[in-house]
């Protein structure tokens, strides 16, 4: 699982292995530990972010949105 792109505390992360099914995405690390999935057609969470962490890491994820987009493509060739 390959970070993608590091800010501040958050980690996004492409998964290698993904079903077929589902959309592109990234998940988000604080520390060791996979917080939640963002939505990369969107931009929106798959689920729900911990408490009080909504807008840093929309606000991240944003900063490095087409970076993200592109490692994902690249990984899964879609």
């Amino acid at each position: 699982m390959p970070t993608v792109v590091s800010e501040g505390q958050f980690r996004f992360v492409v998964n290698t292995r993904e079903n077929d099914f589902e959309p592109p995405h990234v998940h988000v690390w604080v520390g060791n530990e996979d917080v939640c999935c963002i939505e990369l057609n969107g931009g929106s969470f798959m689920d729900a972010p911990p408490p009080g962490n909504h807008r840093s890491i929309l606000d991240a994820y944003r900063k490095h949105a087409a970076a993200i987009r592109q490692e994902w493509d690249r990984i899964h060739g879609r």
